[in-house]
């Protein structure tokens, strides 16, 4: 039988929440990044990495691609969770241009890629994003509201405040891959 696990990294809980329903959907391993080594890896055939997206990058992600070549022998699936609407082609056009960079090409054509929305509580977000955030609201507020693109307007309407767009049905996609496998 194939031994697959999940593993994880998360700042505010959105990723963990994805982690925790596709671990329980696949019945299979649980692991925050920072209690895993590489070795801990060996036993498993399938690996599935969750990261969330700050500031184009995907957290913790080395373990991926700094393990990559004792890796590249097993099913590499990667998700990100970040704020951007992933049913927006612009938006998964610029996580995987982020990516890019992180990722080689070999990389790119072994790892299976998803992405799924997460969510924000401005209140327990560290002093560095709040900052990010508010220098982002400000950028897209001073452009004509009629122009902005739906995902903008809702970002300035929902700004400061805590929303969740996480939903267990967009993980799906994910486990129905993995059992295919």
């Amino acid at each position: 039988m194939r031994k697959i696990v999940v593993v994880y990294q998360s700042k505010y809980g959105a990723t963990k929440k994805y982690a925790e329903w596709i671990s329980e959907e696949l019945s299979c391993d649980l692991f925050e990044r920072k209690n895993i080594k590489l070795a801990d890896l060996e036993p498993y055939d399938t690996i599935i990495y969750g990261g969330g997206l700050y500031a184009g990058g995907v957290s913790g992600i080395d373990i991926v691609t700094k393990n990559f070549d004792q890796l590249s022998n097993k099913n590499l699936i990667l998700f990100t969770c970040g704020l951007a609407d992933p049913m927006d082609k612009e938006n998964t056009d610029s996580i995987k241009q982020s990516l890019n960079k992180v990722l080689t090409t070999q990389m790119q054509n072994k790892i299976k890629l998803f992405h799924l929305r997460g969510a924000i509580d401005y209140a327990k977000l560290s002093i560095a994003h709040k900052a990010m955030m508010a220098m982002l609201y400000r950028m897209i507020n001073k452009k004509d509201y009629d122009s902005l693109r739906i995902e903008d307007k809702e970002f300035i309407s929902t700004y400061g405040k805590a929303v969740d767009f996480t939903d267990r049905s967009t993980i799906l996609p994910i486990v129905s891959y993995i059992q295919k496998l």
